[in-house]
């Protein structure tokens, strides 16, 4: 009997592994990445870096109702404006699969885009999952704050309110804002971890 039980163990693991999701959290080095954008330039995280950018990795599902609310309001494309306006190199990464909600390719990215009327520096196709999967990214929108050095900062939620009802938006307390200020001001992200809300990323 204990020989059968570990045996399915076994078996159970087998089939999760192929699955399986690393997790970034802040003070690790960010994964690096290569990934075409919706303009059909390429984006090398290390190279984007350079020892002297900030960037932003901002998980995107045009369909989710959570991401809904922050573009619906214009409160995503504020935020985009305003650090990039600072030097911050902010990415919108779709990592929905083909065939999954929220999928995209080039031409459908960049239609979104102005849609959207999104000021991120690009949009990020990540139909394998590849690059979702190596941080850990699990929802729509997931944030992660990049310092200059290649390390997490933030990651987790965009705020504090983990309703997708618009009128959340003002007098929500935004992470991602308080993280930006501290690590372009120099200084140490005080809440550098929080559990991030939305749907799920279609991987």
């Amino acid at each position: 009997m204990k020989n059968l039980i570990n045996q399915s163990l076994k078996w159970t693991l087998l089939l999760i592994a192929p699955f399986a999701m690393a997790s970034v959290s802040p003070g690790d080095k960010a994964p690096d990445f290569d990934l075409k954008g919706h303009d059909g330039k390429s984006y090398k995280l290390s190279q984007v870096l350079d020892g002297k950018t900030t960037v932003v990795l901002e998980w995107f599902n045009n369909e989710c109702p959570y991401v809904e609310k922050h573009y619906g309001t214009g409160n995503m494309q504020k935020l985009q404006t305003t650090y990039t306006g600072k030097g911050v190199k902010w990415f919108s990464v779709i990592s929905s699969a083909e065939g999954k909600q929220g999928y995209r390719d080039a031409a459908s990215a960049t239609a979104t885009r102005n849609e959207r009327k999104q000021t991120s520096t690009a949009v990020l196709l990540d139909p394998s999952g590849e690059v979702g999967k190596a941080y850990g990214a699990k929802t729509t929108p997931h944030m992660y704050v990049i310092n200059k050095e290649g390390s997490v900062v933030y990651a987790g939620a965009i705020d504090d309110n983990p309703s997708f009802q618009k009128d959340t938006v003002a007098g929500a307390k935004n992470y991602v804002v308080a993280a930006l200020d501290a690590t372009l001001a120099g200084k140490e992200v005080e809440e550098n971890s929080t559990k991030a809300y939305g749907c799920s990323v279609k991987y």
